[in-house]
């Protein structure tokens, strides 16, 4: 080998070399885009199995001109490509409003879905089949000064719909779901049924978005709940004992968010911290608590960015790669820029604390 070519091979090497030491591993808030949602977009609900990711959508106001049916899209964890698309059936009347929010599975690998219009029903991802849960979520009369946490009333001004939000099981295969208009978390029976109220109260009610994300603590004895905007434009992370009939005192904050950044889905990950997205345009991005409330972390848009890349992120999963995935639901201005409904992946170096997933009748 002459003196030129050794000295090329060299500078080949050393090129080599280069390569590998820029190519960094993942930090810390890293986030990319894994998948696009196509029309009617809006999604909100997540949910991981393996490596399909499911979304649910679309879940805005509006939904009576869009004349499409909701849906749960599947993608591939890996490569983002849509795999499925799963139409829900029974939405008697596409003119009214229609809508799916957030799903959870059950022990048996079954998908459960709240839509607004026909109730909570059950997807067998498997097959197809969709089966139902139970009926819609009733639309509440206003409470009475006497009436206790769980008459079948809302602590609302009684005159908005329901909305069901997000909904999480118990280990008895009891399934909770939040009602963000009327400032109630409702308890449908393992099995499926009638939703009946397992607790409401002022505190959960929102001008318009009060009480929205659930989830069970990691030693399961709380459900932590988010209220993304109070009548005070303030979002909370509450909790509150996982009993048959919880007081009112029992309802404690957990952590104080400051005006208009409104909390939405939360999730636990192994490490004990619970991650919030954070919907207000402004705010968008994730904030991530210690297990005593205190904020360790803020993932959010660099300065001066309002929509990228976080657009009113709605709710979050783990994808068991260190990854939390997040369905940007983009609610004021996904219409105008439809490409901002996305699933993007962000680094957090951390794992899902397991979802309760009961075998479920």
């Amino acid at each position: 080998m002459t003196i030129a070519r050794f000295a090329v091979h060299l500078v080949l090497a050393a090129g080599l070399i280069g390569v590998a030491v820029s190519s960094r591993a993942a930090q810390f808030g890293d986030v990319s885009v894994l998948a696009q949602v196509p029309a009617p977009g809006f999604p909100e609900g997540i949910a991981v199995k393996g490596d399909r990711v499911y979304v649910a959508g679309p879940a805005t106001l509006g939904t009576s001109i869009n004349n499409q049916a909701s849906r749960v899209w599947e993608y591939s964890a890996t490569s983002g490509q849509l795999t499925r698309t799963f139409l829900t059936q029974g939405e008697q009347v596409l003119g009214a409003e229609h809508a799916n929010s957030c799903v959870a599975f059950d022990g048996q690998g079954r998908l459960y879905v709240l839509n607004s219009q026909i109730g909570p029903y059950r997807l067998d991802v498997a097959t197809g089949v969709q089966t139902s849960y139970g009926p819609p979520i009733p639309d509440l009369n206003p409470c009475l000064p006497t009436d206790g946490p769980q008459a079948e009333c809302t602590t609302s001004t009684g005159v908005t719909p329901p909305l069901p939000n997000d909904l999480a099981f118990d280990e008895l295969g009891n399934l909770y779901v939040t009602d963000s208009m009327q400032a109630t978390i409702f308890r449908i029976p393992a099995g499926g049924g009638p939703a009946k109220v397992w607790f409401h109260d002022y505190r959960l009610f929102g001008p318009y978005i009060g009480v929205n994300g659930l989830r069970l603590s990691p030693d399961r004895t709380k459900i932590f709940i988010s209220v993304t905007n109070d009548v005070l434009g303030i979002g909370r992370i509450y909790t509150l004992p996982v009993v048959d009939a919880p007081k009112a005192t029992d309802l404690q904050i957990f952590h104080n968010y400051i005006l208009a950044e409104g909390p939405d889905g939360i999730a636990f990950g192994a490490s004990g911290k619970l991650y919030v997205t954070l919907a207000l345009p402004g705010s968008s991005g994730i904030s991530v608590l210690n297990p005593d409330g205190s904020e360790v972390a803020r993932i959010k848009n660099p300065l001066l960015s309002l929509t990228k890349p976080f657009d009113a992120p709605a709710n979050l999963a783990f994808d068991g790669k260190g990854n939390v995935l997040v369905t940007n639901h983009a609610f004021a201005t996904g219409l105008l820029l439809p490409k901002q409904f996305q699933i993007l992946k962000v680094f957090v170096d951390d794992v899902a604390s397991p979802l309760v997933a009961p075998l479920v009748p």
